[in-house]
């Protein structure tokens, strides 16, 4: 007899939002504030402002924590980030994500048997970015050493005690990382036994990781005594990671194993700044990176979304779960199609009419209040932009293609069998799939937002540099008809699912927001923002707040058949909570309904209270990530 009771609270809860209790505290400061997905690593940010550093060194400095901590990134992973400058009122884009290594073709993957690069393993492998991410983002943006901001990180590789939820997905994992004989070194330190792996609170070392943080520590202290500049340093040992005896460690370890990463593609990588996309919603400047990520489905989201009147709706309402359902089905089928690095699309990428108003009013018009729509595919931006759309006819059959996809039921059937229950929560791990959040801002100003990914475990680690290998090949396709702009070429960026965001309200820092989780990173976001922007949630409150997550989608990581990743249109995941009258509504609309105790990934934010001179955080109950303000 409680249960209808309790959904009748929630719902006048929802009501009044800033009545709205939560499991976890908001965070509070006056003059700084770090939040990440380790409470260690939060703590590492914390150091450093309170030795004087700013949001970068400070971010930095957690970056540098978190890929020591090994179960959603290492060292050897990808760094995507927005700043907020003081000093010249911009967002600042950071594209410090790897590349194709040479010989990485479609033709070379298709002679392997891949619908898919593969998930795992050396060919697996990008060009590692975080740590050109780290120090471009320090030297150009930050005020301290390289040493300072990595001790923390350093002292944690000379041993830290192992968190539960790393040292099970190792030992879960060990059957994979017996094959790589650098990771199996490092990982299982009770080899031969029953649980091989570390347990809890064992004091994990990483000699091989330290000994690459010192090099490159003493890369920029031998700089320094030379009178070099505090930048130069800090591109001394840049240039040792890519350059020097670390890079020569690295491909000789990566080729050993089997991957393709040559000496030559490390020397010619660089970190790319880049002007973000933004879009006004509403009055805010809401701020993502270019179409090497999916960011731009949110703008492109809000667009539409500025159409309806979502709050008449009500949060989470029948109406409004079909309305937002839609919406990103819709903006994921143009990310499926026009997405991807733009340095290789030559001017083709319609961008300009994908993020028009114009072209979201047309969008909006498809969206069905009465049912889901299955078969959504790719529009033609280019009419916005007063060109013709040169995939047409391709188009069309991709179109053909997703109308055969909505009459299979894609969705496990949810009884007791274990393959339906296996076959679902390995569809899930694809859906979900790695990365954490860093968040810093301080009273001067500066703000920062990175969701940085790769090298989550089972990794693989190149040679003896301790430094696990990306795996972001799997993110692009090998055929082009799935998507014309994502098909790998060496040199070539995939196209990631991570995405930071940033927002402005009269040109000063509003929000900044991200969240683990793959494919749902931007459907979680949009409803994170529209949580705060359109229902007056507090940040901590919408961090907290049940979300839907869509699957019609193609997949972006996971799988290595064209069927492990189709679409399954109409497949929607609500949270348990759901009201009984809400989940049959929505059944009559056509969605098959799955149902989770926490339907977002740790979604990390802070909020910019102008009003108070305050700095707000917010950090999700789902997950370990965690935050400290002062």
């Amino acid at each position: 007899m409680r249960k209808p009771f309790l959904f009748a609270m929630t719902i006048l809860v929802l009501a009044n939002a800033n009545a709205q209790p939560t499991q976890k505290p908001p965070l509070h400061g006056k003059n700084w504030m770090a939040i990440t997905g380790k409470p260690l690593a939060a703590t590492a940010g914390s150091i450093v402002f309170q030795q004087g550093g700013n949001a970068v060194d400070a971010a930095v400095a957690m970056l540098a924590a978190t890929c020591t901590m090994w179960d959603v990134l290492s060292w050897g992973g990808e760094t995507q980030a927005l700043i907020y400058n003081p000093k010249t009122g911009k967002v600042i884009g950071i594209n410090a994500l790897g590349v194709a290594p040479t010989g990485a073709t479609a033709d070379f993957f298709k002679s392997k048997g891949y619908h898919f690069p593969p998930e795992y393993g050396p060919l697996a492998a990008i060009t590692p970015g975080t740590v050109g991410g780290i120090c471009h983002m320090l030297s150009e943006y930050g005020t301290m050493s390289l040493k300072q901001v990595l001790a923390p990180a350093m002292q944690m590789a000379a041993g830290y005690p192992i968190e539960a939820q790393t040292a099970n997905s190792i030992e879960r994992g060990k059957d994979r990382i017996k094959q790589w004989p650098y990771s199996k070194k490092v990982f299982l330190t009770h080899q031969g036994e029953k649980r091989e792996a570390p347990e809890a609170g064992e004091i994990f070392v990483q000699q091989d990781l330290l000994n690459t943080l010192t090099k490159l520590v003493e890369a920029e202290q031998a700089a320094l005594k030379n009178k070099k500049t505090r930048k130069q340093a800090i591109q001394a040992a840049y240039d040792r990671f890519y350059k020097g005896d670390i890079a020569e460690e690295f491909v000789r370890g990566c080729q050993e194993q089997g991957g393709l990463i040559t000496k030559a593609d490390l020397a010619n990588w660089k970190v790319k700044e880049e002007e973000p996309m933004m879009v006004n919603y509403k009055g805010v400047d809401v701020y993502k990176l270019s179409q090497w990520t999916q960011g731009p489905t949110l703008l492109q989201s809000l667009n539409i979304l500025e159409n309806f009147d979502l709050k008449k709706m009500g949060y989470n309402s029948p109406q409004y779960i079909n309305t937002v359902y839609q919406t990103m089905s819709l903006t994921f089928a143009d990310r499926d199609f026009y997405y991807g690095d733009p340095a290789f699309a030559k001017g083709q990428q319609p961008m300009k009419g994908l993020l028009s108003k114009e072209y979201a009013k047309q969008r909006a018009q498809l969206i069905n209040p009465e049912k889901n729509v299955p078969d959504f595919g790719p529009g033609d931006p280019y009419l916005f932009e007063g060109r013709t759309n040169p995939f047409t006819e391709q188009i069309k059959k991709w179109n053909q293609n997703s109308d055969s996809l909505s009459k299979r039921n894609f969705v496990p059937a949810h009884d007791s069998t274990a393959t339906a229950m296996l076959e679902q929560e390995q569809y899930m791990d694809r859906l979900w799939r790695g990365t954490t959040s860093v968040e810093a801002a301080d009273k001067d100003g500066w703000v920062v937002s990175i969701t940085p990914s790769g090298g989550w475990l089972p990794a693989c680690i190149a040679g003896n540099t301790g430094v696990g290998m990306s795996q972001r090949m799997q993110s692009f396709v090998l055929d082009a008809s799935l998507s014309p702009f994502n098909v790998v070429e060496p040199g070539k960026r995939p196209r990631v699912t991570l995405t930071p965001s940033m927002a402005l309200k009269e040109g000063k820092p509003y929000l900044s927001f991200a969240v683990q989780g793959g494919d749902t990173q931007d459907q979680n976001l949009l409803q994170f923002f529209l949580n705060m922007n359109d229902f007056g949630m507090t940040v901590q409150q919408a961090t907290e707040a049940a979300n839907i997550n869509t699957n019609q989608l193609w997949l972006s990581l996971g799988g290595s058949k064209i069927t492990d990743r189709r679409p399954r249109p109409g497949d929607l995941l609500l949270s348990n909570r759901t009201p009984e009258a809400t989940r049959e509504a929505l059944k009559k609309m056509g969605y098959k309904l799955s149902f989770g105790d926490r339907t977002s990934g740790p979604i990390n934010a802070i909020f910019l209270d102008r009003k108070h001179g305050s700095i707000w955080g917010g950090s999700s109950n789902n997950g370990e990530d965690y935050g400290i303000g002062w």
